[in-house]
């Protein structure tokens, strides 16, 4: 049985930048990212979504990881470099469906495993992505 670990039970997330120091900081979300992508690029589920995006992921890796760092709670650096952040107008154009956005977030849980996030994390980064990957939803 696993010793009782107090400090996990009652972490915080959303606070400052407590969600990216609870994954790790700057560098564990570029390995989070990377590790998302690559999950998009063998999981059967991801097909789809995977064909959405272009043949090389390096704009969009660090489109993510930018975002992403931002989001956590890190330096918001995302609208110097790539412009206002627009999640639903950025993905206007793409089919986007119930099945795609489950496939990506099933790319996320994956790369949450891979990083060996700690199961509180996952669940709160989870609930929180389920929300802006909803509204790129078309149909």
């Amino acid at each position: 049985m696993k010793p009782h670990d107090e400090s996990r039970q009652s972490r915080v997330f959303g606070v400052g930048d407590s969600t990216l120091r609870a994954v790790g900081g700057e560098a564990a979300v570029r390995e989070l990212v990377d590790r998302f992508y690559d999950a998009m690029e063998r999981l059967p589920e991801a097909r789809r979504i995977r064909a959405l995006h272009p043949a090389d992921l390096d704009e969009s890796r660090d489109k993510l990881t930018t975002f992403l760092i931002g989001w956590m709670g890190g330096p918001s650096r995302y609208r110097e470099r790539f412009g206002p952040i627009a999640i639903p107008a950025a993905h206007r154009h793409l089919d986007i469906g119930p099945e795609e956005r489950d496939a990506w977030l099933a790319c996320m849980a994956t790369a949450l495993e891979e990083i060996g996030a700690a199961d509180d994390l996952k669940r709160y980064l989870l609930t929180q992505l389920r929300h802006p990957a909803e509204m790129c939803r078309r149909r």
